[in-house]
């Protein structure tokens, strides 16, 4: 990816993601183009994501069992780290 990105855009290092514009509209119709993928940043991005899903799960699970971190002076916080460490989420 680092290749194709240098290549075609100039930029030295790798991205998530190319696009390349289909080049003859008569030779195959309806081709738009090929996307290029980086796994290896999809998969960086997909555990980040999952995490912060996992973590806004906990949140609003606190939000359910009562606590509220704009009024009980940082009760919610505190429990909300201890749990998301436990967890390995932060």
């Amino acid at each position: 990816m680092n290749q194709l990105n240098l290549e075609f855009r100039g930029k030295d290092f790798p991205t998530d993601v190319l696009s390349f514009h289909g080049w003859d509209e008569k030779e195959l119709p309806g081709y738009l183009g090929d996307i290029v993928i980086c796994p290896e940043i999809a998969a960086d991005s997909a555990q980040l994501l999952s995490r912060e899903l996992k973590f806004l799960v906990l949140h609003g699970m606190l939000h359910l069992m009562g606590y509220d971190h704009e009024t009980d002076g940082g009760e919610m916080m505190r429990r909300e780290a201890k749990l998301a460490r436990s967890l390995g989420l932060r």
